[in-house]
């Protein structure tokens, strides 16, 4: 996993620990919103159109406002202290751009599910993925204007999450709901490490 006390270099000067966090989830579930909210430089974004062919493949029922997408990804960066830096990549949703979730796991130290409650299923993929993996993660639902709220009993139910995953709400437009969020995530990875899977997540 990607987390580390801090180190020196062989002049002596203290060299940044970098933590990688992914942000994943469906197509529209506010990722890009989410790197946006927290980042403290001007985000990296690979956002292009919604053109007519894509439309056929990305179906934006329940996000009808949506207008781009990203094809690649998203980055952002936190500067928690001198030492200590947290690195956000925020993947691409759609299918056909899953080939790169690879690429992008390598050394995160884990993974922020955004969920959409008007199109739930578009995060299964997700949550599969870091199952199948290993990967700590939790789901953040991202709560739109229009999207109904449900307790986190019923999202994890509707999901088939085990029992340690965290369920939170988030809203991606609001830095501090999203710091939440990332907290919730790293006390997560460290409560796995120290105590192993199978240990319940705190009720939120």
């Amino acid at each position: 996993m990607g987390f580390a006390g801090s180190y020196h270099d062989s002049r002596g000067g203290a060299v940044p620990v970098a933590i990688k966090i992914l942000i994943a989830g469906g197509f529209g579930a506010g990722k890009t919103t989410l790197v946006g909210s927290l980042t403290e430089i001007r985000p990296l974004r690979t956002e292009e159109d919604l053109s007519a062919p894509s439309a056929l493949i990305d179906l934006t029922d329940g996000v009808e406002d949506k207008t781009t997408t990203t094809v690649a990804m998203d980055f952002g960066r936190i500067t928690i202290r001198d030492d200590l830096v947290v690195y956000l990549f925020g993947t691409p949703g759609q299918k056909r751009f899953w080939f790169m979730w690879d690429e992008l796991a390598v050394g995160a130290l884990g993974a922020v599910v955004l969920a959409d409650t008007r199109r739930l299923a578009d995060c299964f993929a997700s949550v599969d993925y870091f199952e199948q993996r290993g990967m700590p993660f939790i789901v953040a639902v991202n709560c739109f204007d229009e999207s109904g709220r449900y307790p986190a009993a019923v999202i994890r139910s509707a999901l088939s999450l085990n029992a340690d995953v965290p369920v939170m709400l988030c809203d991606a437009r609001q830095r501090p709901s999203c710091r939440d969020a990332l907290v919730s995530l790293v006390e997560h990875a460290i409560r796995l490490l120290t105590v192993g899977p199978g240990a319940v997540s705190p009720a939120r």
